[in-house]
Parts: C-alpha cells; structure tokens; sequence
C-alpha cells in the first residue's frame, strides 16, 4: 500500500471511459473460502447516483465473478498500463473456477477498504455495492444491441458506491 496514495473524488482527473472502454478494468472480489477473484472488464461507467459518487459493472451470471460478487458487499476496480495487457485477456478469458489468475499471471493483491486491488494497478477504485438490476430483453430500445446475446445470457449490473481511488 505505500506504493499508493489514496485521493479525493476531485483529485480524480482520468478519463474513466478510456480507462474502462480501452486500457480495461479488473474487477476484484473476496471469495467466500479466502483469497480473491478478479475479471476483465470493458463495460461500465462512472458518475453520480442517489447523490452519491458511483462505479456501475456488468457481469454476465455464467461468469465466475457473478457469484463471488452476489456473496460479498465490496468489489474493486484496477487499472494497469499497457504492458499487461496479455495478462488482462487472459484474466478476461479464463474462469477463476479453472485457476487462480492472480497467482497466474503472478500479481499482487493489496488490501483495501474491506476488499483488495492488484498491486500492478496505476490506478485502483474501492467500492461499496448499492444496487444491482438485470438487464432485461424487453428494455432494449434498440434492438440491434441484442446481438450481444445470442445466447441471452443477459449481464447484471451492479452499482457500487466509490469509497476510495488510489493512484500510484
């Protein structure tokens, strides 16, 4: 943790749609037996909700992760640079059901605000959950977005309230 220093909300001066949308997030979270889970990430957003400042993630339900986060009330967001980006697609491909990608792709997990980040992060966003919802069929307006669904394996979001950003 003393590579990171921990800033306010207005402090916070990165583009979050190129983060998420091009560099790509992990999403960490506990597992109920100890130790963590993370995934790739290349959906979500950030901004302001119920008055508070919040992160919103998409998880499809066959994925790992779905599970591990329906059981815990924390998840994080780490955002590496571009040299690990093999090791980002490989955490975006593999199930954690299958190994242990942290160990995997060798990196480091840095306890935070009840949750952890990996440690190779530039930037890291702490996360309490508030909410979640299901994507749903009949939401769509434009229904050629249903394309992302064949197999209607529709994603839950989940909203998270930020309740730290750390930065290398």
């Amino acid at each position: 943790m003393e590579d990171f220093k921990k800033i306010t909300l207005e402090n916070f001066g990165e583009n979050i749609f190129k983060l998420i949308g091009k560099d790509w997030a992990l999403i960490t979270t506990k597992k109920p037996e100890g130790g963590f889970n993370t995934m790739t990430a290349s959906w979500g957003g950030a901004g302001i909700l119920w008055n508070k400042p919040v992160v919103f993630i998409f998880i499809r339900p066959q994925r790992y992760s779905y599970q591990l986060i329906e059981k815990t009330d924390t998840f994080t967001l780490s955002f590496l640079d571009n040299s690990y980006r093999d090791k980002l697609s490989l955490c975006g491909k593999v199930s954690g059901r299958d190994i242990d990608k942290i160990n995997e792709c060798g990196f480091t997990v840095v306890p935070a605000d009840d949750g952890a980040f990996i440690g190779e992060a530039n930037i890291a966003i702490t996360c309490r959950k508030l909410y979640f919802n299901d994507i749903k069929e009949c939401g769509f307006v434009d229904k050629s977005l249903l394309s992302n669904y064949p197999a209607n394996d529709f994603h839950r979001m989940f909203v998270g309230e930020i309740t730290g950003i750390f930065i290398k």
